[in-house]
C-alpha cells in the first residue's frame, strides 16, 4: 500500500497539488493522455521546474481558451463520468466536486445539485481536480492524508466583491480538519485545494511512518515574504510495527436490535470505504432474549470520532463503546497476474496465494466469463509462474515486469503490510488560482487581485 502525505504548510491549490505530484515522479505526459479523455477541449498543460525560497519544485500550468462558463455540479459530474477514466480516479474527482457542490449549497443555501460553479467551474479548476487524480493514479497511491492546513487572514477580492480571508467556501469545505492561521494578507487555500484535501484525504496530523519512496513540491505563482509559496507531497510505504510491539487500533462496536440487515451490510461498507482496517457484524442475544447484532470496526486511533459519528449516522445507535488494542498484521507481499488481458493482484502471504476478489470481479464482469473461472486460472497462473524474485528481497516497483508469459502471467510483485496503520483522522492555492463561489479572484497576471 501507497501513502502521499501532503504538507501544506502554506496552503494549497488544486494546481500546487497537481505539481508536487508531478515533481514526485508522476509522468506528466501519462497524466495529459488521463486528462485527454475528458469530453471537454481548449486547453493544455505545462510543467515548469522553478525555485521558491531557495527550493525547487514545479509549477503547473493550466492554459484554457474558453472564457467566462458556468456549468452546474451535475454538468461537471457528467464530463468525469462520460470520459471512462480509471474507476479510482474517477471517484476521486466525483467526491472531490461533490464536496465543492456541498460546501457551494451551504453557503448559497440551495440544495447541491443546483449549484452553479463560476470560477471553480472553469475548464483550468477541472483539470486541476481530475489531473491530481489522475496523478494519485500514476503514482499508484491508495491512501492521502494531509498535515494541518495553513490559510490567511484579512480581506480578499472575489467574484461577489471583498470577502473574508479565507473564504467562506474555504471554511466550510475544512469543518473537521486541523488547520492554523498565518500573518499573511494572501488566500493561501484556495476552495479547490481545501476540496482536494477534504475529499481525498483520509486523516490528517504529521507524517506518518513510513518509508520514504519519493517528495515532491508543487509551486505557486508568486515568491511570498518569509515563507516558500509551495506544496509539498511524501510519498511511501507504511512501516511495520517493530519486534514485540503492536501497532495501535480501537475497535468500535455498537449492540443494535432495530436495524435491518440491508442497513448493516451498507454501514460495514461505509466504515471500510471510510479507513477502517476491518469491519463485521455478529449476530448475538440481548437482555430479554431479544435476538440482536454487534456492529464492530477495527480502526485507527485518530479516526475514531469520524467513525463514531458514521456508526450513529449509519445505524441511529445511541452509543458506541471503544476498546484500545494492538494488532500484528502479517507481512505478505502482493503479485499481479493477466488473465485475458485483465491484470489481477495476488496477495501471497507464508504458504498461500489469494487473488484479489474485486479485481476477479472486474475482469470475469468486463470478460463475460464466470467469476469462479477467472479466479482459478488467475490462482492456476500463479501457480505456474510462481515470482521471479525471492519474496524477502527489496521491494520492486510495480511497473517493474517480473515474468511475461502468453495467458496467466506474473506481472509484477511488490512488499507491504497487510491493511498498514493509517495513524490520522479522515478531508489551486492561494494567489494563482481563483475559488469556488465566494472565493478569490485571479488578477489580469495570474495572481491575486
Amino acid at each position: 500500500m501507497t501513502t502521499a502525505w501532503f504538507h501544506c504548510f502554506s496552503g494549497v491549490a488544486g494546481d500546487m497539488a497537481l505539481g508536487a505530484l508531478v515533481d514526485a515522479g508522476a509522468s506528466i505526459d501519462e497524466v495529459v493522455s488521463l486528462l485527454g479523455r475528458l469530453p471537454v477541449g481548449g486547453w493544455h498543460v505545462e510543467a515548469e521546474a522553478v525555485m521558491r525560497a531557495g527550493i525547487g519544485g514545479t509549477k503547473v500550468h493550466v492554459h484554457a481558451r474558453e472564457g467566462t462558463v458556468v456549468r452546474t455540479a451535475a454538468h461537471i459530474q457528467g464530463l468525469v463520468a462520460e470520459a471512462r477514466l480509471p474507476d479510482r480516479v474517477t471517484e476521486r474527482a466525483q467526491r472531490v466536486f461533490q464536496a465543492l457542490a456541498e460546501s457551494e449549497g451551504r453557503l448559497h443555501r440551495r440544495p447541491a445539485d443546483q449549484v452553479h460553479f463560476h470560477e471553480v467551474g472553469g475548464i483550468d479548476a477541472i483539470v486541476d481536480v481530475v489531473g491530481t487524480c489522475a496523478a494519485l493514479e500514476v503514482l499508484d497511491v491508495d491512501v492521502v492524508t494531509c498535515s494541518p492546513i495553513a490559510v490567511g487572514l484579512g480581506m480578499v477580492r472575489a467574484a461577489h466583491g471583498i470577502i473574508p480571508n479565507p473564504a467562506p467556501a474555504v471554511v466550510d469545505l475544512l469543518r473537521g480538519v486541523p488547520t492554523r492561521g498565518v500573518d499573511l494578507s494572501l488566500e493561501l487555500t484556495t476552495p479547490t485545494g481545501a476540496a482536494l484535501m477534504a475529499g481525498l484525504s483520509s486523516g490528517f496530523g504529521p507524517l506518518p511512518p513510513m518509508v520514504v519512496a519519493a517528495s515532491g513540491f508543487g509551486a505557486g505563482t508568486r515568491d511570498l515574504d518569509g515563507r516558500p509559496n509551495l506544496t509539498q507531497v511524501v510519498i511511501g510505504a507504511p512501516v511495520e510495527a517493530s519486534p514485540g510491539s503492536g501497532q495501535p487500533v480501537v475497535l468500535l462496536e455498537a449492540n443494535l436490535d432495530d436495524v435491518t440487515g440491508e442497513v448493516l451490510g451498507h454501514a460495514v461498507s461505509a466504515l471500510l470505504a471510510a479507513g477502517a482496517h476491518d469491519a463485521w457484524v455478529t449476530p448475538v442475544v440481548m437482555k430479554k432474549g431479544r435476538p440482536a447484532h454487534t456492529l464492530s470496526a477495527l480502526v485507527d486511533p485518530a479516526l475514531v470520532d469520524d467513525l463514531v459519528a458514521m456508526f450513529v449516522a449509519e445505524t441511529g445507535t445511541m452509543g458506541v463503546r471503544g476498546t484500545r488494542l494492538e494488532r500484528w498484521p502479517v507481512a505478505r507481499t502482493e503479485g499481479r497476474v493477466d488473465v485475458d488481458g485483465r491484470s489481477i493482484r495476488m496477495k501471497v502471504g507464508p504458504g498461500r496465494a489469494k487473488p484479489e476478489f474485486d479485481d476477479v470481479a472486474k475482469a470475469a464482469e468486463r470478460t463475460g466469463r464466470p467469476v469462479r473461472s477467472v479466479l482459478v486460472e488467475a490462482e492456476a497462473a500463479w501457480t505456474a509462474e510462481g515470482p521471479s524474485v525471492p519474496l524477502d528481497e527489496p521491494m520492486v516497483e510495480p511497473d517493474d515486469d517480473v515474468s511475461v508469459r502468453p495467458g496467466g502471467t506474473v506481472t509484477s510483485i511488490r512488499e507491504h503490510v497487510e491493511e498498514p496503520l493509517r495513524p490520522f483522522d479522515h478531508h489551486h492555492h492561494q494567489d494563482d488560482e481563483p475559488p469556488v463561489g465566494r472565493g478569490g479572484q485571479d488578477g489580469p497576471d495570474g495572481s491575486p487581485a
